[in-house]
């Protein structure tokens, strides 16, 4: 049977099994509650792989190896700043953020969580937020068909359209009918088959090349201007910095902080830490084992050539493998892809619906209508992506660069003093949240700034320092608020919410 054959059943059984996940889904949905955040019933091992799933996407599998293999372990910052800051998020942010959402009146996102946080009637704070959320991930999502259309383009030589229309296609499905269970639950598939994937390759790898200390000396033999396993090698103190802050953006990414609200109790955030930063640290490490066994591999069989880099771990794996074995690593290379843009489209949604629609219609639909709401915010913000995934060099695409910079420094700092500062206001937020946003686009489009500091370091201290301000001179005591925020403290020592109705 050929190769190709072999690969294109594996692939088949991926995209069934999602769909099957969906379909499960889809019975376990009644309400609005439900179809955004699973009822508040994920247990720390499912949102921890969610969260990492949702997180990493094909940039885990693609682009980490492929600056791995060129940069040497100096690129492992980025990595070392990512897996620092997701600990600081599970440490600080998971719990307080878990019982704080529902203290205050049972926000299910993060822009209603902001304006019932900090009273704001005028709406503006949630309309504000709810846009960033729209526009940003709109963009992310059509960035993932674009990924998928590229993957199908360069692993089976289809055209770009249809790659693009099959994988968005069977994300919207599993989304759109799932809701945030089918995404939860299809991410912890995706993060298993990642992880493994990530552990397999290097191990085999390295029966290939001869071992550990083969594998370094065939490394050092083509290691000449930069010394592939040092850490300050190759770039400078201030780019090792800049690489690093990449960290800084978990604050503010809305797919990963609505696993946060989504677990059982605030309790569950330790374990649910434990698990996913164990997740997150090993998949990184079998990133980076994967680069260098590429590197030792071709520099043994230089009648191979590797022209792409971020094919690394790909060829190895065709290489090691048998294609059916291959061809689900593949499969896990499309499943990082999917998980990203399923919680994207479920955020989205929300911000639509919950945070835009119900303003404007200004009355309370049944639970079935609000899940019909969200499934058709899912249909919208997927219509629009492939839209705008069309054509894969749409200059839209440009902005996908500032979207993790763009939440980390528009939402973090709001998200950090909303959660562990009573005397933020709503007029802080605001200013706060448009000069990080707007920060991150200036920045981010001169070329003399960004080429120094990445534009989520300046946008995120700016936000800090404005809405800090800002909130100095708006400021106005309020039992109401100091008591909630009393509550949710005591809800996170105690690791199970009370709310003030039964204190």
């Amino acid at each position: 049977m050929d190769d190709g054959v072999f690969q294109v059943i594996a692939m088949v059984i991926y995209m069934a099994a999602m769909l099957g996940i969906g379909w499960w889904a889809y019975k376990r949905t009644s309400d609005l509650d439900d179809y955004m955040l699973a009822g508040r019933k994920l247990s720390p091992g499912v949102a921890a792989l969610s969260a990492g799933a949702s997180d990493m996407s094909g940039w885990l599998l693609l682009g980490l190896p492929g600056a791995f293999y060129i940069g040497g372990l100096f690129q492992g910052w980025i990595a070392i700043g990512l897996t620092i800051g997701a600990w600081l998020n599970w440490k600080f942010v998971a719990p307080r953020l878990r019982a704080y959402t529902e203290v205050s009146k049972n926000s299910i996102t993060v822009p209603s969580f902001f304006e019932n946080r900090l009273r704001d009637k005028s709406r503006v704070l949630r309309v504000v937020a709810g846009v960033i959320i729209l526009v940003f991930f709109t963009f992310y999502v059509s960035s993932g068909m674009v990924a998928g259309g590229v993957f199908f383009q360069s692993a089976f030589g289809s055209e770009y359209w249809i790659g693009m229309l099959i994988v968005g296609g069977v994300t919207v499905l599993y989304t759109l009918f799932g809701g945030f269970i089918g995404a939860t639950y299809t991410d912890v598939v995706q993060g298993i088959m990642i992880f493994c994937a990530l552990i397999a390759v290097p191990i085999i790898g390295l029966t290939q090349t001869g071992g550990v200390s083969n594998t370094i000396e065939s490394i050092r033999a083509v290691s000449t201007e930069v010394d592939m396993f040092s850490l300050f090698a190759g770039g400078t103190v201030l780019a090792a910095i800049s690489a690093a802050a990449w960290g800084l953006g978990y604050f503010g990414q809305p797919h990963i902080l609505v696993r946060f609200m989504a677990l059982r109790s605030p309790g569950d955030a330790v374990a649910g830490r434990r698990i996913g930063i164990s997740w997150m640290v090993l998949s990184v490490l079998g990133a980076m084992a994967s680069a260098l066994v590429g590197i030792a591999y071709f520099q043994q069989h230089p009648e191979l050539t590797l022209e792409n880099p971020e094919r690394v771990f790909l060829e190895l794996a065709q290489i090691f493998f048998h294609p059916l074995i291959a061809g689900f690593v593949l499969a896990a290379v499309l499943a990082a892809i999917m998980s990203t843009i399923s919680s994207q489209l479920i955020v989205s949604s929300s911000a639509l619906v919950e945070d835009l629609y119900k303003i404007v219609a200004k009355k309370q639909a049944t639970p079935k209508a609000q899940v019909i709401l969200g499934r058709t915010g899912v249909l919208i913000v997927s219509v629009i992506a492939v839209i705008l995934a069309w054509d894969p060099n749409s200059s839209i695409l440009d902005l996908v660069a500032y979207a993790w910079a763009g939440f980390g420094a528009a939402f973090g700092p709001i998200v950090l003093l909303s959660l562990f500062w009573r005397k933020l206001t709503s007029a802080g937020a605001i200013a706060g949240m448009l000069t990080g946003a707007i920060t991150v686009v200036i920045w981010g489009n001169i070329d003399a700034l960004s080429g120094v500091m990445y534009e989520i370091v300046p946008g995120f201290v700016l936000n800090l320092v404005v809405a800090f301000v800002v909130s100095r001179f708006t400021y106005t005591a309020s039992d109401d608020i100091s008591s909630e925020f009393d509550t949710a403290v005591e809800s996170v020592r105690t690791g199970t919410v009370v709310l003030p109705e039964a204190k």
